[in-house]
């Protein structure tokens, strides 16, 4: 059947776009807790993308708004914008909390964290890159939502870790919440696998 009224679909794109900035601040993170060096600056260009992902997901409700058809579920397009922008942000508080909490250097798991991170990113853009076809999508989802499981596993241990030592109770205060700020990164990114999952199920 032709359709009189055309579905707006430069959400993909802004979806994209979303998830390629996304991706840019998990690596500048990981790339941060690899060398810790130039804090300042590099916390810096981590704000910038935190910025630019803040205008993409305005653009993203700017054109939700006025479209008369959508290529999905309005709620979803909106949850999965919410989503993004909250792994971003997870980014940016880690990112800060090196600084403002003066840690000297992050531990094994902090840096295993971070590339759990960097790895759903990658995956979550290549779902999102797939989704206006809305084939080939599960291995990328399924692989978000292993690497949550394997980063519940590493904080749990770390955390434990962190009260069965020898350490200084500032220290533990510090890097608890690290972790924490970490997982609910973490945990954001499936939670916008998940709406994809759902945006699937729907056809």
């Amino acid at each position: 059947m032709v359709r009189l009224i055309p579905r707006d679909e430069k959400f993909f794109d802004l979806f994209i776009k979303d998830g390629e900035n996304l991706l840019e601040a998990a690596r500048k993170l990981e790339a941060m807790v690899a060398s810790y060096d130039r804090l300042d600056e590099r916390v810096g260009e981590i704000q910038a993308l935190e910025k630019r992902g803040d205008q993409i997901d305005e653009e993203i409700a700017i054109r939700l708004e006025r479209s008369f058809i959508t290529p999905f579920d309005r709620d979803d397009i909106h949850q999965l914008t919410v989503h993004l922008d909250d792994v971003v942000d997870g980014i940016q508080a880690a990112a800060e909390t090196f600084v403002i909490y003066r840690i000297e250097r992050p531990d094994d798991e902090v840096r295993q964290m971070v590339g759990i991170l960097a790895g759903q990113a990658v995956q979550l853009l290549e779902a999102l890159s797939k989704l206006e076809r809305g084939r080939d999508l599960a291995t990328h989802l399924a692989t978000v939502h292993d690497l949550e499981h394997q980063a519940d596993g590493l904080s749990r241990a770390a955390i434990g870790r962190l009260f069965h030592g020898n350490h200084d109770p500032l220290d533990v205060i510090k890097l608890r919440d690290l972790y924490r700020t970490l997982e609910e990164a973490i945990d954001a990114a499936e939670d916008a696998a998940e709406v994809i999952e759902r945006i699937l199920a729907k056809g």
